[in-house]
């Protein structure tokens, strides 16, 4: 099953040449997700090929312009390219208020509908689950009520072994149960076991998403052994403390968030404006934990992998 996600924005507050505020497309099962929607989020899924017809989720992890000043745009190029599906957008109760006013005062009324489910910056909660994926929001601490997304595979039916089924003429109508784990009586009353005819399908994978906080060790064990990890690290550390003025985490505090829950690879992003080349805060964050990467515009990363 395809789980990966693709950069789209990695700049934090402002952009700067060749960095675009905060956004992601998550692949899951040929399932688009949009993860933060900033500032040119519309260029950008033009230009590294993300469907904006394929998108039926968007998740906003506060209300920063630099993490939906996008959306409203988003949203109508979706009405006027003729979109009819229906799109749900989980954010912080407010966001419904501001696109609502800016529909109202453009004289747009969207030919699809909009779902709102409001996320809680207190409490770890389920928001989505369907037969691919249970995402559950991570409560932060920044400078505003601010939460991160868990996603969390399903686990799959076991894969048939085509060769075995097919030579012993097992009838296609008995294929869904062998893969749910139960065994088939043939005919002549044999029992042909399951566990023979099929194999384990892969441990399910989870990508923990933390958008802008301050080193906060409340939602470590929420996050533990990701199997990819992104983390904002917007400063290096010798500006910790305009870090923690502003409620943000630093490169190197972003490894040490890795090492101490486990994460099987890490993804730096939200970059400060302030740095034009990124080699420091990647050198930074892999001096404490090596397996990580920049989140760079347009790179697409395997979950798992």
């Amino acid at each position: 099953m395809k789980f990966e996600v693709t950069i789209l924005g990695s700049s934090s507050a402002t952009p700067i040449f060749n960095r675009n505020p905060t956004s992601q497309a998550l692949n899951i099962n040929e399932k688009l997700y949009l993860i933060d929607c900033g500032e040119g989020t519309q260029q950008q899924m033009l230009k590294f090929d993300v469907k904006a017809s394929r998108i039926e989720h968007v998740f906003i992890s506060h209300l920063h312009g630099d993490h939906y000043l996008g959306l409203i745009g988003l949203l109508s190029s979706m009405h006027l390219n003729g979109r009819i599906k229906p799109i749900s957008i989980y954010c912080p109760p407010q966001l419904k208020e501001i696109i609502d006013l800016q529909l109202k005062y453009s004289d747009t009324e969207l030919q699809y509908a909009v779902n709102y489910k409001f996320t809680n910056t207190e409490t770890a909660e389920v928001i989505l689950e369907n037969q691919d994926v249970t995402v559950e929001t991570i409560p932060l601490d920044h400078r505003m009520p601010c939460t991160g997304f868990l996603f969390r595979e399903k686990k799959r039916m076991r894969k048939l072994i085509k060769e075995k089924v097919e030579e012993l003429k097992i009838p296609v109508e008995f294929y869904s149960a062998l893969k749910k784990g139960l065994d088939y009586t043939a005919p002549n009353g044999r029992i042909y076991k399951s566990t023979d005819l099929s194999i384990d399908s892969d441990e399910p994978k989870t990508y923990a998403y933390c958008s802008d906080t301050i080193y906060n060790e409340m939602y470590f064990k929420q996050i533990s052994n990701a199997d990819l990890l992104y983390h904002e690290a917007t400063f290096l550390n010798n500006m910790l403390d305009r870090a923690v003025e502003t409620r943000h985490t630093t490169a190197l505090q972003a490894g040490e968030i890795a090492i101490k829950t486990h994460a099987k690879k890490l993804l730096i992003g939200h970059f400060s404006a302030r740095y034009k080349t990124l080699n420091e805060l990647l050198d930074e964050a892999r001096s404490v934990f090596p397996l990580t990467d920049l989140a760079i515009e347009g790179r697409i990363f395997n979950i798992g992998e």
